[in-house]
């Protein structure tokens, strides 16, 4: 029995929550969103309503790790390998999933078990798959994420980094490709995120209860009138439904093509330099970050618009992990203030002369700069 979803169109009010989950969607390589906020304020409903407009994905048929067929031989599983080798690898399209973690899982649960006596002659088939087989090509979901026992979290870093999922047991290993979108949420009064985890999720949202009373009135007569009747309410939404669908499929096309200014890639080092962030990850996730939300806006080359969202969502968690004593307003106002002085830097160049001595977003040294090819 599939549970019926509240329509991810229908959430009001949260629509940096529902940007940060499309842009992953669009591409998965940005590296998850980490969703924060009180208890009540629809970070488990946002995710979980996410189901209905994710694309359908081609897969292996019958591949219990839903292999991408386009991918190279060497990304496949061994069973899928020896298909492709032998020309008898079938495709089907299959709803792109999510798979929720619970909270008290074991390692066995998230990594799968291997059936010892039936590894050295079945190889990939004595394992019983776990979260991360079920997980790769889709999106993995963890409430509480700040909750998780620390060497669950370590096994998923590792095969968020890597793409593999590796099962070892009595000196036999076996493994097969785990490529998922990670999307966590926590209640910031429950505990603090391991800044590790921190930095691997791409970007972050911050949730606040809608302040506005007609805002929260609608909210609310939207929740009642779908639990009085799922149906007629869903049927409401089709349409937008369908249509923001078809967009994101339209994004995952294009993507690709969007063209990225040189300058843009030497504005985003310079942004992050500034804020004193040292993980070569924020420029990464900032720049695809960006893209997406131009693949998204159908547009075929970054633009300004896209900077600003991408500002909206890379910084703020990564900025916090390295000072803890700054207030959350404190690390969106030199986030604010550190992005104006860039930009303003780009459009006069006069405003801070590029030299070893002046302090700001264009100082440097006088060191000889190679020209990269």
């Amino acid at each position: 029995m599939r549970k019926v979803q509240f329509p991810f169109v229908a959430v009001l009010g949260q629509e940096r929550m529902k940007l940060g989950l499309i842009l992953n969607v669009i591409d998965p390589q940005i590296g998850g969103v980490l969703l924060t906020g009180q208890q009540g304020t629809g970070k488990s409903t946002g995710v979980r309503s996410l189901v209905e407009v994710m694309p359908n994905i081609e897969v292996v048929k019958d591949c219990q790790f839903s292999c991408d067929p386009k991918s190279h031989i060497d990304d496949l599983c061994e069973e899928c390998r020896n298909k492709k080798e032998n020309g008898k690898l079938e495709i089907e399209s299959k709803d792109m999933r999510l798979i929720n973690l619970p909270l008290g899982v074991t390692e066995d649960m998230v990594t799968g078990s291997l059936s010892i006596d039936k590894v050295l002659t079945e190889g990939i088939r004595s394992l019983h798959p776990g979260l991360l087989a079920k997980a790769n090509r889709g999106i993995l979901y963890i409430d509480e994420i700040n909750l998780l026992q620390d060497h669950i979290v370590d096994t998923l870093l590792d095969a968020s980094a890597s793409g593999i999922n590796i099962i070892e047991r009595e000196g036999i290993s076996v493994m097969h490709p785990s490529r998922f979108v990670l999307v966590g949420s926590m209640n910031p009064e429950e505990g603090d995120l391991r800044p590790q985890i921190a930095d691997r999720l791409g970007l972050e949202v911050k949730i606040k209860a809608p302040r506005d009373a007609k805002l929260r009135a609608e909210i609310t007569k939207r929740v009642i009138d779908f639990d009085d009747n799922p149906k007629e309410f869903i049927k409401r939404y089709e349409q937008e439904q369908e249509e923001l669908r078809k967009k994101i499929v339209k994004a995952r096309q294009l993507i690709k093509d969007v063209k990225i200014p040189l300058s843009v890639y030497e504005f985003v080092s310079r942004l992050v330099n500034e804020l004193d962030i040292f993980s070569q990850r924020a420029d990464i996730t900032f720049i695809r970050c960006a893209r997406a939300h131009a693949a998204f806006n159908g547009r075929t080359e970054v633009a300004e618009e896209d900077l600003n969202a991408a500002m909206d969502l890379v910084f703020e968690h990564r900025i916090k992990s390295l000072h803890y004593e700054m207030t959350p307003e404190e690390v969106k106002a030199k986030i604010v203030e550190v992005y104006g002085k860039i930009q303003k830097a780009y459009e006069d160049p006069k405003t801070y002369r590029p030299n070893k001595d002046t302090e700001g977003p264009l100082k440097h040294d006088d060191t000889p700069q190679k020209e990269f090819k």
